[in-house]
């Protein structure tokens, strides 16, 4: 008991120091570990076995919409990356470069690549000439880099692993059609991998992507109560294909331009998975995206029988399910204590007596809930379990998203709302001006516009802050 102890004191509770708790999780539950190159990070086992998960459920649906994978080219050519100008202002900051081949200087600058805009233009360029190219729907996992001054496990570092949606259409209603259709693949990702609830909406002018038309967004709402962007959507409309004369003959013989979206979302999405389900022990896991679903732990197995009916259940169960076995002489305490922290989704207790009685002891993460079942029927009970375990993390929450969402018509309440200990989101009018927005900013100290609100009901006529016509039903919220 004491070895189980020493463990979960070992965590940071979330209450003393949420950053810390984060930190700390990541670190023993071993995801990842810091590389010797300052912001960049190793993905262990345990963390790129929960990517994959998600890459090949994501993977799934894209290929269900018709979309196919390609590679393109790490480096990108200075030039080529000039193309757009409003995409290279918005990624200058950001840009790695490399400037010599082994000991010989390069002609030309290359870029590695923050995102591959123009590497799909530029490539689209070449293979699309006629309507019947249209429409090109390809998609890339790959490594991106951007050199970020801050850094922090999955959330930010100076590279990441994401993939990346590049599509062109004939007009611009397919073309908008694409972006709002991946926005709801994201969005229904989230929560039925993730039990991840979201907020749908539009990026303002100043939030969006360099050189989009429009952006969308999927904004979770962190157990701190901080949002965190969790994909994006954008429209290009011809702005880029324009730049890379991206055009194609129509039906009627006319060279028309084509129409662009990108889509993405990265590894930020483990740590999004973390902050959202967690708790003081360590890692809550939702069982689809969980590398171990079940955990078989023997108990005296030093008895007549408890190790081999332990192998037994776990190959029956293997055949269904992610699972483990734990034979190693660490004390049982202890071995509750690691899974719990790494946060299998499922224990399997057994016993002597257990075994008797031809039953097993289920224990679940989530709210540590004790069920017996019989031997017989394991496979059928596992199975509800772990549905029941992905619906309980859903609608919990879900429920913290409700109630840490909340409206606000003066600035004052405004104010008030976002200086709670857990800020959370707060709806607010806003007249649409870039100016207003950076006056918000300012005056609360780092608060952000999430997204515009598209589909809902105005909750007053004025802006919160100005007092002027409003024009928009925003989401506010401090963010990391």
């Amino acid at each position: 008991m004491g070895d189980n102890k020493k463990q979960v004191e070992e965590i940071t509770s979330m209450s003393e120091d949420f950053a810390r708790w984060y930190t700390d999780v990541v670190m023993k539950a071993e995801l990842c570990d810091y590389s010797s190159v300052k912001g960049c990070l190793i993905i262990r086992p345990y963390g790129y076995a929960i990517w994959e998960n998600m890459q090949h459920e994501l993977d799934r649906r894209f290929k269900e919409t018709g979309h196919e994978n390609v590679y393109m080219p790490v480096f990108i050519s200075e030039s080529l990356l000039q193309k757009e100008k409003d995409h290279v202002a918005g990624f200058a900051p950001e840009v790695a470069w490399v400037t010599h081949g082994g000991s010989e200087p390069l002609e030309e600058r290359l870029c590695v690549r923050p995102t591959s805009e123009t590497l799909f233009c530029d490539h689209y360029s070449k293979i699309v000439h006629s309507y019947k190219d249209l429409p090109k729907l390809y998609n890339q996992w790959c490594s991106v880099v951007r050199w970020e001054k801050t850094t922090r496990p999955f959330l930010r570092s100076r590279e990441f692993l994401w993939q990346e949606g590049h599509t062109v259409h004939a007009t611009a209603e397919e073309a908008q059609e694409e972006t709002i259709r991946m926005l709801n693949v994201y969005a229904d990702f989230c929560k039925e991998f993730l039990a991840m609830p979201v907020i749908k909406g539009r990026k303002t002018e100043k939030e969006k992507f360099a050189g989009a038309v429009a952006t969308y967004t999927i904004e979770a709402l962190m157990h701190d109560g901080k949002a965190l962007q969790s994909g994006t959507s954008h429209y290009f409309g011809d702005g880029f294909p324009k730049a890379f004369n991206i055009q194609y003959l129509d039906k009627n013989n006319q060279l028309q331009y084509v129409h662009e979206t990108s889509w993405g979302v990265s590894t930020r999405l483990i740590g999004a998975m973390i902050m959202v389900h967690g708790d003081d022990k360590g890692l809550v896991l939702p069982p689809k995206v969980a590398p171990i679903q079940a955990v078989v732990i023997p108990i005296a197995m030093h008895k007549d029988g408890v190790k081999e009916t332990a192998q037994m259940i776990y190959e029956r169960l293997n055949k269904k399910f992610r699972m483990k076995i734990d034979l190693s002489d660490k004390m049982p305490g202890w071995k509750f204590s690691e899974y719990e922290m790494r946060g299998v989704p499922v224990r399997i207790e057994m016993g002597p007596r257990d075994i008797e009685n031809n039953s097993v002891i289920l224990v679940r993460r989530d709210n540590g809930e004790k069920i017996t079942v019989s031997m017989d029927s394991l496979e059928e009970e596992l199975e509800k379990l772990l549905n029941e375990i992905h619906e309980n993390l859903y609608a919990k929450a879900k429920a913290m998203l409700e109630e840490y969402t909340v409206n606000a018509v003066t600035f004052e309440e405004f104010e008030t709302l976002l200086n709670r200990e857990k800020p959370g989101f707060v709806k607010a009018m806003w007249c649409g001006e870039k100016e207003c927005e950076l006056e918000i900013k300012d005056k609360t100290g780092g608060v952000s516009s999430r997204c515009i609100l598209e589909t809902e009901a105005p909750i007053s006529d004025k802006c919160v802050c100005c007092g002027k016509p409003a024009k928009h039903l925003v989401v506010w919220g401090r963010a990391y």
